[in-house]
């Protein structure tokens, strides 16, 4: 038993569980030998009787006669099966002589219910699907996860910032690339052929001018580890086509562009993003950020990380909003003083999927009128970008929080005196500010309204009544504790027969990980990030914060796989999922999912002194 246990130990998902769970594992341990070219399951077959772990050789994952993978010591098998109670999928064989511990369906459960067995469960979940990807003939591995700094070919070529434009452009052809660092001055910057073109050419500026006035200043890189898929990303969020890559230390090793990445992955998403900064008006722009939704389906047959795509969507409604708003001014003159138009909720964090209402508020500074006549313009504005919004298919908040309400179109100091209220007397309005407000951000506009809010936010923790506000937020949609029983939570009505995936499982982490983060005294919206600071704070433990993590991931999973369903039937997206369409093993990852949500959800619930209805 205590070679079992220290084997187990060494390999997930046992390698996360506690010493006496593992003790137990290991003693209901079964040993089976299966000689080489014998079948140990088969597609269609029996269902499996228990989860196996490969001991000693190897096991074949067969599909119609074809080995699509080599399990080797250490790795599992049979949970698809297992957990389902249907037939394999697959058969699998034995390579060689093997040895395999069998672990029978309770202790099993057992271990797969814990938050590693639910990333577990994630991971093979994302493997089973490059697996079929192969059987199709596509590429087994996915260069998308690939680190970045592999695609760095030479290093950073470098130029000083008296160098002209001239010496520039005859060093990028001499060279053959893009772009080149500049370095020697007071901080390192970049100038490729784009800028040569806008800032030089198209500018009418002289051949001598110096690179220091056309080049970019102050440089934003990427660590060689981060992921093509996660550059891509930056590259689109940013407006850019290139990124210094640096090292472990901090210094430059390279540069990689889109041309370098747009091998690696889908380029509609820059595609859309480009084509509505570039529309001319107002027909236009709506007509290309339809094409949003194809783009959000091919995202997700592709299997893009799911957080990524709720992240390329909230881009792409960023610059449809910003060029709105260029239309509007055009239209209305320039506004009175400065301003800035916050993103509120999911698209202030990032987190958006194609059903979703507009959640927006506006800050401003009156300049040279008297506030009256300020207020009229900037909602004069608000009405144009709001009906463009709409147009585009993103209908306004029923809540009325939106730019076009008094109450979320403020002056800049009127936005702090109401936050600053809100936390110090926590009412009924300030509901919809901690589910809503709370995550903010800047889309357009010069002025920085966000600063303000930051420092108001870091002092939340000397108000207990506002985090305690937080916390009942946090713990007020719970989880379908029907699901759990293979039951839905909806039996009549529209949607009878569902489940509502957002309300349901997304909004509870997402308010989970607010209160963590605020209570914290900490600024930032995304929920990811949240979630590490809860752990980092000390708020939930590393197992907690992972099995949140990994639920949240698989959540959006399964919304944004509804959503593009729904998008080839041509029908509306909504959040109202038949468990019947998503699998066995996405089910069972749900009811961890939504076990390890209730678990967290008592935890703060005992520490904040409240109950549980």
């Amino acid at each position: 038993m205590v070679q079992v246990e220290a084997f187990l130990a060494r390999y997930p998902p046992f390698d996360a569980l506690p010493p006496e769970e593992l003790r137990r594992v290991a003693r209901s341990v079964q040993i089976q030998f299966f000689p080489a070219g014998s079948t140990i399951l088969r597609r269609s077959g029996e269902p499996a009787g228990f989860l196996y772990v490969v001991r000693t050789g190897a096991v074949e994952l067969v599909e119609d006669g074809r080995v699509l993978d080599l399990l080797l010591e250490g790795e599992v098998f049979g949970h698809p099966s297992l957990l389902s109670g249907l037939e394999p999928t697959s058969s699998f064989r034995a390579h060689e002589d093997t040895l395999c511990y069998l672990i029978d369906r309770e202790v099993a459960e057992g271990v797969l219910g814990r938050p590693s067995g639910l990333a577990f469960l994630s991971a093979s979940l994302r493997r089973r699907m490059e697996r079929a990807a192969e059987a199709r003939g596509l590429p087994g591995a996915d260069p998308r996860l690939a680190p970045v700094g592999g695609l760095v070919r030479r290093p950073p070529v470098t130029c000083g910032p008296g160098t002209t434009v001239r010496e520039a452009a005859e060093l990028m052809t001499r060279e053959r690339v893009s772009s080149l660092l500049v370095v020697g001055g007071p901080g390192p910057g970049i100038v490729t052929d784009r800028d040569l073109r806008s800032r030089v050419l198209a500018a009418g500026r002289d051949p001598g001018t110096p690179v220091a006035e056309v080049m970019t200043t102050p440089v934003v890189t990427v660590p060689a580890e981060a992921t093509a898929e996660e550059v891509l990303l930056a590259m689109l969020e940013h407006g850019v086509h290139h990124f210094p890559v640096t090292d472990a230390a901090g210094g430059v090793v390279g540069v990689v562009s889109d041309t370098d990445l747009l091998g690696l992955e889908r380029t509609d998403p820059f595609a859309v993003r480009s084509a509505i900064e570039r529309a001319p008006d107002r027909e236009r722009l709506i007509a290309e950020a339809g094409r949003l939704p194809a783009v959000v389906r091919g995202l997700v047959e592709a299997d893009v990380d799911p957080v990524h795509v709720g992240h390329a969507v909230a881009i792409a409604i960023d610059t449809l909003t910003r060029r709105l708003l260029e239309l509007a001014i055009d239209e209305l003159g320039d506004p009175p003083g400065p301003w800035a138009w916050l993103a509120l909720g999911s698209q202030a964090r990032h987190e958006q999927a194609l059903a979703t209402d507009q959640d927006h508020g506006l800050a401003y500074e009156p300049g040279g009128a008297d506030l009256e006549e300020a207020d009229r313009y900037f909602a004069a504005l608000a009405e144009r970008v709001t009906e463009g919004l709409e147009a585009a298919g993103i209908p306004r908040c029923r809540g009325g929080v939106l730019a076009t309400n008094p109450a979320w179109r403020r002056t800049a100091a009127g936005w702090e005196a109401e936050l600053r209220g809100w936390m110090a007397d926590p009412g009924v309005e300030g509901r919809v500010f901690t589910s809503i407000a709370l995550d903010y951000r800047r889309v357009a506009g010069p002025l920085d309204v966000a600063g303000r809010l930051d420092a108001a936010i870091r002092e939340a923790p000397r108000h207990p009544g506002f985090l305690r506000r937080l916390a009942l937020t946090a713990v007020e949609l719970r989880p379908p504790t029907g699901f759990l029983r293979d039951l839905v939570v909806e039996h009549r009505g529209a949607h009878a027969g569902t489940f509502a995936v957002k309300d349901s499982g997304i909004t509870p982490i997402t308010n989970l990980a607010r209160a963590y983060a605020v209570s914290a005294g900490t600024v930032g919206n995304r929920t990811l990030a949240r979630l590490e600071v809860a752990v980092e704070s000390g708020r939930i433990d590393e197992e907690l914060g992972a099995g949140l993590r990994e639920a949240f991931r698989l959540l959006w999973r399964v919304r944004l796989e509804h959503h593009a369903r729904l998008i080839g039937r041509g029908a509306q997206p909504d959040d109202h999922v038949d468990p019947a369409e998503i699998g066995p093993i996405a089910r069972r990852g749900l009811k961890e999912a939504f076990r390890t949500i209730e678990r967290a959800q008592r935890l703060l619930a005992r520490e904040m002194g409240f109950r549980l209805r």
